[in-house]
């Protein structure tokens, strides 16, 4: 892994809606730790540092180095709850790691090189039906992200999940299978055709719209 993140963390003790709601409304974050066989533990977190690691998409699919009370815990981001309107985070959950237990983790897909393809050269157009994938693998060999190569793509061409090159050590686990289709190119629309297109739906609009 190429990058690293420390978060700060301290415990609490009280619970419910309305202990929640005041944290937020000091700028703070409520949150749990749990697994590894231990009590799960509520704490607190800067809203503001939260919000700032968040913004990294490698946050998601690391194993980070959470200060809880001055002593560090591994542990894995597994849920995260936001406000329906507004820029806050309303909750946070994290997992101790195990260094000898497998993760089940999303990674994101990088796609590259889809502009030098001779699908897109052909004027294609792709389509990415995912953008993450569910994985399960120890610790150590957990993923950043995963590669989707489509220097070879042409037009018509598709990857599923079973075309996925995955890390050693990691095993798809992700719903639907690995036929679940991932990226495919399709056949260009000229100006010209979405002319027509739009003439003769004009045209449906009218007959339709026409009194009998």
């Amino acid at each position: 892994m190429s990058v690293s993140f420390e978060i700060n963390a301290q415990s609490r003790t009280d619970a419910g809606k309305g202990a929640s709601r005041r944290l937020r409304h000091q700028g703070a974050v409520p949150g749990i730790i749990y697994g590894a066989d231990k009590e799960p533990s509520m704490i607190t977190m800067a809203h503001n540092e939260l919000a700032h690691a968040l913004e990294n998409e490698a946050f998601y699919s690391h194993i980070l180095d959470l200060k809880l009370d001055g002593k560090s815990e591994q542990v894995v981001i597994k849920d995260l709850q936001r406000h329906p309107a507004k820029p806050f985070i309303m909750h946070v959950d994290f997992q101790r790691v195990n260094m000898n237990e497998k993760l089940r983790m999303h990674a994101p897909l990088h796609f590259i090189n889809e502009d030098s393809s001779p699908g897109a050269k052909m004027g294609g157009n792709f389509s990415h039906s995912l953008t993450d994938v569910e994985i399960t693998c120890l610790p150590k060999d957990l993923p950043e992200f995963i590669e989707v190569d489509m220097a070879d793509m042409e037009i018509g061409d598709s990857v599923h999940l079973s075309g996925l090159q995955l890390p050693d050590g990691v095993e798809l686990t992700h719903a639907g299978g690995e036929d679940s289709l991932v990226v495919i190119v399709h056949t260009g629309h000229t100006g010209e055709d979405e002319d027509e297109e739009g003439g003769e739906e004009e045209e449906a609009v009218g007959e339709t719209a026409a009194p009998e």
